[in-house]
C-alpha cells in the first residue's frame, strides 16, 4: 500500500465525542470534547484537553471537577451544539433538552440522557499550547441499568455510541472482535462418533 505524506497535525481517528458536564447542580455548562481518553487503570485516571478560552476551561480549574458524559447517537446534535456555542452566552441544557443529575462524587452534574457518566476530580493541569491537558481521577462511573445485564455485566455495545473523526461524526459498526481474541485458544470440538465404536 502506497502513502502520501502530509504535514504533521492533530489528525487521530475516531474519537469519542464527548460531553463534559462541569460547575455544579445551581450553575453549570457542558462543552463537548474529542481529544479524552484513559491514562492509567489502577488508580482510574483520564484527561480531557481543553482551549483556555472556553468558556468552561475556568469552571473546571476553579472547581477541579467535570463529569465526561459518552454520547450515542441519538444525542449527536446536541454534541455538535455543545461544542459549537458557548455557555457564557447560551443555556445549553436548556437549548439541547438536557436533564442534569446528581452524583455523589462530585458537584458537577451528569447529564442523565447519556448512558454512561464517568465523574472525574483534576489532579494536574498541564499547558500544552493551544489547549491545556486536565488530568484527572476517576472517582464514580455511573451506568443507565439498560447496559447491565442480570449478572452485572456491562454492555457498553447497547449504548449505541458514536465517533467522530476529521470532522464528521459515524455510528459504531458491528463487532469484529473482542479484546485478546488474537491470543485466545482454539476450543476443541468432540470428534463425533464414528460408525462401528
Amino acid at each position: 500500500m502506497s502513502k502520501i505524506k502530509l504535514r504533521g497535525g492533530a489528525l487521530l481517528a475516531p474519537l469519542p465525542p464527548v460531553m463534559v458536564s462541569c460547575g455544579t447542580m445551581e450553575k453549570s455548562n457542558i462543552l463537548t470534547v474529542a481529544w479524552t481518553g484513559i491514562l492509567n487503570t489502577v488508580p482510574p485516571k483520564t484527561y480531557i484537553a481543553v482551549r483556555p478560552r472556553r468558556h468552561s476551561h475556568g469552571i473546571i480549574k476553579e472547581s477541579g471537577e467535570f463529569v465526561l458524559n459518552l454520547t450515542p447517537t441519538s444525542l449527536v446534535r446536541a454534541a455538535d451544539y455543545c461544542g459549537m456555542y458557548t455557555g457564557a452566552k447560551v443555556d445549553k441544557w436548556k437549548a439541547c433538552k438536557l436533564t442534569p443529575a446528581a452524583a455523589e462524587e462530585v458537584s458537577a452534574p451528569m447529564i442523565a440522557e447519556c448512558p454512561l457518566s464517568i465523574c472525574c476530580k483534576v489532579t494536574a493541569v498541564q499547558e500544552m499550547g493551544s489547549h491545556d491537558l486536565f488530568f484527572a481521577d476517576i472517582v464514580g462511573v455511573y451506568a443507565d441499568e439498560a447496559l447491565m445485564d442480570e449478572k452485572g455485566k456491562l454492555h457498553l455495545e447497547r449504548a449505541d455510541l458514536c465517533a467522530y473523526a476529521h470532522g464528521e461524526y459515524f455510528a459504531l459498526g458491528k463487532r469484529i472482535g473482542t479484546f485478546g481474541f488474537s491470543a485466545a485458544k482454539k476450543k476443541k470440538h468432540p470428534q463425533k462418533n464414528q460408525k462401528g465404536r
